[in-house]
């Protein structure tokens, strides 16, 4: 029997918490050889995009597999997981996964604050305002006290449609019992940030590097297309650590480094996976001026992670409709 799983069954029992736990777990066996990640596979259509990314990880108390596709139209998009058993090709699970990825995403850059950011790092500056950017303050706020990071004392937010960075703001406000306030330019949001959150569909850098403060950690999570950056050569120069969730997909993806490698400014071996900064002697930032910089893309290794979390706390729980399906 497969157990169904819908986007309620999804946040009721996901926390950014133990996100976080299980990605690490997750880059952590990648680390060690035990992982496996394809990365996203893009059919284009005239008027839509399906998406497929697959994965396999050993996952406590048995090893998995599965993929999240997902078909973006104008209308909408639309999230799967379908999630197997490594032993004997079972399906367990389908998970309805647009939170699902969400939180991921967020996961993963607390993730890579936990160990750049500096540990006195009290201010954030975020750029948009849509979905993707709820769960990246999410994930930055949940690190404290648990990692030793301080308390975030205040975020500043900048979009381009200041209404609903109004209401944005104070919904996160209420949220996460920060300080998030809006202001009028991105330049605001970078100049007094410990941590940078970049978190939009711009087509071009949305703020100069010049504005960065000594010591800043950056976040970079709204571009996943080879067309399109977030970034300015002048941000990755300024960088004396450079990670992403995974380099292979950043090679057709990451627009950030693609455009400036492919005019010859930017070199690839300064990129490091993410799996790289965990563990004892693993790289960090080199001092506490040092600009660090995590490029989040988005891959099957983190959706399968939590999708195999999601399942064994609903079979735990109860939760979900069971089905006859390719039993």
């Amino acid at each position: 029997m497969a157990l169904v799983l819908r986007e309620k069954h999804v946040r009721s029992l996901l926390s950014m918490h133990d996100t976080m736990l299980v990605l690490e777990e997750a880059f952590c066996s990648q680390l060690q050889g035990m992982a496996v990640n394809q990365p996203r596979i893009r059919m284009m259509f005239p008027n839509s995009v399906m998406n497929m990314l697959a994965a396999a990880i050993p996952a406590d108390p048995f090893w998995v597999m599965g993929f999240k596709t997902y078909t973006a139209f104008r209308e909408g998009v639309r999230y799967v997981v379908m999630l197997f058993s490594a032993q004997n090709g079972q399906l367990l699970a389908i998970i309805e996964a647009s939170w699902l990825g969400s939180m991921r995403t967020g996961g993963a850059s607390a993730l890579a604050t936990r160990y750049l950011a500096r540990p006195d790092s009290t201010i954030v500056g975020l750029i948009g305002s849509g979905k993707q950017a709820v769960t990246q303050l999410m994930g930055i706020c949940n690190l404290y006290p648990s990692y030793a990071l301080c308390p975030i004392s205040c975020v500043y937010v900048y979009s381009r449609d200041a209404r609903k960075c109004e209401i944005f703001c104070q919904e996160m406000t209420r949220v996460l019992n920060v300080d998030v306030v809006p202001v009028s330019s991105a330049r605001q949001a970078v100049e007094s940030a410990d941590i940078l959150i970049t978190a939009t569909t711009s087509w071009e850098p949305v703020f100069r590097g010049e504005w960065l403060k000594p010591g800043c950690h950056i976040n970079a999570i709204g571009s996943n297309w080879a067309q399109r950056r977030e970034l300015d050569l002048t941000t990755l120069d300024r960088c004396s650590l450079i990670t992403t969730d995974s380099i292979e997909q950043a090679r057709t993806e990451a627009g950030d480094f693609i455009i400036p490698a492919d005019e010859g400014l930017f070199d690839w071996p300064r990129v490091h996976s993410l799996a790289e900064i965990m563990g004892p002697g693993c790289l960090r930032r080199e001092t506490p001026e040092a600009i660090t910089l995590y490029k989040g893309l988005g891959i099957a290794l983190e959706d399968i992670a939590t999708a195999a979390h999601i399942y064994c706390l609903a079979l735990r729980e109860g939760l979900g409709e069971e089905v006859d399906l390719l039993s």
